[in-house]
């Protein structure tokens, strides 16, 4: 327990820490603990570890790449292999047709990104985001998340223009209606009644959304429900953003769990798994959206040869 009380007097509390595992090291499904005691890994490092603890390959190619380029900062000047990834994130999106990417270093940057190509592309300045969703902490994504009142308590104002409304649960269907026979009233809420009421469509950037919630309780919708949501928003020019960050990177079968519903997202939002535990995110955008401005959006370290190389 020694390292726990020496954290206990310098780390945040902030951090939830369920179980006091002192983590020494790790392979495959495995971690040990500092005590020698063997754990089977569930958690996977919060669905990062795509690959198992310290792939051999993965391991592999950070040390080729820490023994010749460790940090260049793509903001500002050029490397191949941040170029190599974007070009073959860009063939395996969902949806097909020309992207960009933008490279930042977690989850929660993707979806800020995400947020101002909505913005800056439509000029439009508001977002729908669904109950139970989870898309970050920094405070334009924690403005989308809706999963606990501890994760945004104390920290408003958030960003202002975020209107949630209950996800396609099914199981527990916040409009009292069965999946076989329903209108998809989930998603036919937002013209019924948000477009109508409080939330005009000239204004709406973009819908956001996990396509199967994660830390919402594990939900999968029908696919009618995306059917109708890319009805929706193409009808008013409204931008559709998926957020794979959780769901992402074959963690449902296949490499998005967009690919379940032939759903064709505008922007995707990418993080987790996709370095194999090295801190990287990624923001898949149409190639047509993404034409801001040098200097509109960066990041110091979004990118890194590194991290970049353990995702190749």
């Amino acid at each position: 327990l020694e390292v726990v009380e020496r954290d206990s007097k310098v780390i945040s509390p902030s951090y939830k820490r369920p179980y006091p595992l002192v983590a020494g090291r790790g392979e495959g499904a495995i971690v040990e603990d500092v005590d020698g005691n063997r754990f089977l890994d569930f958690n996977a490092g919060i669905a990062v570890v795509a690959t198992g603890h310290c792939h051999p390959k993965v391991v592999e190619s950070i040390r080729n790449q820490a023994a010749r380029l460790i940090h260049m900062s793509g903001t500002d000047f050029y490397y191949e292999n941040m170029v190599t990834l974007a070009e073959k994130l860009s063939a395996i999106a969902p949806g097909g047709g020309a992207r960009r990417v933008y490279y930042g270093n977690s989850g929660t940057e993707a979806i800020e990104a995400a947020m101002k190509v909505a913005r800056y592309h439509t000029g439009r300045d508001k977002f729908i985001a669904f109950l139970g969703g989870f898309h970050g902490r920094t405070l334009g994504a924690l403005s989308l998340t809706a999963s606990k009142t501890v994760q945004r308590e104390r920290f408003g104002p958030l960003v202002p223009g975020v209107h949630h409304i209950p996800y396609a649960y099914c199981y527990r269907c916040a409009y009292g209606k069965r999946s076989e026979t329903c209108a998809v009233e989930c998603v036919k809420v937002i013209e019924r009644q948000l477009l109508k009421t409080v939330l005009p469509a000239e204004e709406t950037a973009a819908i956001v959304l996990e396509p199967v919630q994660g830390e919402g309780g594990y939900i999968v919708p029908p696919r009618k429900f995306f059917d109708e949501l890319q009805r929706v928003a193409k009808a008013h020019g409204i931008l559709l953003i998926l957020d794979e960050v959780q769901a992402g990177m074959g963690r449902t079968g296949r490499m998005w769990a967009s690919d379940h519903f032939g759903v064709d997202p505008d922007v995707l939002a990418v993080a987790k798994g996709i370095a194999s535990g090295m801190p990287l995110s990624a923001t898949i955008a149409r190639a047509e959206l993404m034409q801001w401005k040098p200097g509109a959006h960066a990041s110091t370290f979004g990118g890194n040869p590194m991290s970049v190389a353990a995702a190749l």
